[in-house]
């Protein structure tokens, strides 16, 4: 698979480009933000993390009502930001790897109606968000045991479910996706998670990687 592009830079520069955009998803409480902070550790000069589009908005101020109309507005927001994050990287030409907390496809998961009216008011098509990213990395979240800690977190354990079944009906479509199932303690779980996250970045990010000694 080519790897991912960005909106109006054109398919010969994407295709030119040193960047490689991965995916890292799940539903709420599949530990996305504890293996980034993990990741944060291991870090080169090769590689970033881009945020999560959605907190930095919701911890910004941004309306998070659940009227269908604040639903779609938030979505809107979510995907324009998630683009703009993801062309600054690309744009700076700093890093050759970029891990990406969350991708565009994860608002359908979110989306109060038919996905058609998602790609339709945003201007876009599957396949085009799918070619952005390289891999797509899926925590799930556990069954028992959901951490409700998250300030930002409103989902209950029902509902968490329900939007990780969404999020991975929305990535179906990727020929190059990684689903990292639960484990009797999450540490097995961070490990499967960066064995995926090092296998999916480009050789040239793998320069004096730090690979973290976990427990």
């Amino acid at each position: 698979m080519d790897e991912g592009t960005v909106d109006g830079l054109g398919a010969k520069q994407s295709q030119d480009c040193q960047m490689r955009l991965i995916v890292l998803t799940g539903g709420p409480g599949a530990g996305k933000t504890a293996v980034l902070d993990i990741v944060s550790r291991m870090l080169n000069h090769h590689i970033a993390v881009l945020p999560e589009a959605a907190s930095l908005l919701f911890a910004g101020g941004f309306p998070r009502r659940d009227s269908p109309a604040a639903r779609r507005a938030a979505q809107r927001a979510i995907f324009h930001v998630q683009h703009e994050l993801e062309a600054l990287a690309l744009e700076e030409g700093k890093v050759h790897c970029a891990i990406c907390d969350r991708g565009t496809l994860d608002g359908l998961a979110y989306w109060p109606g038919p996905a058609e009216d998602f790609f339709s008011q945003l201007g876009t098509n599957k396949a085009d968000e799918l070619r952005r990213y390289s891999t797509v990395i899926h925590l799930r979240t556990p069954q028992v045991g959901y951490n409700h800690q998250n300030p930002l977190r409103i989902e209950s354990a029902e509902e968490a479910h329900a939007i990780d079944e969404r999020i991975a009906q929305a990535w179906a479509d990727h020929p190059n996706r990684v689903f990292i199932e639960n484990a009797p303690d999450f540490m097995s779980k961070a490990h499967a998670a960066l064995d995926a996250i090092v296998a999916a970045l480009k050789e040239s990010c793998h320069a004096e990687l730090s690979i973290p000694s976990l427990p």
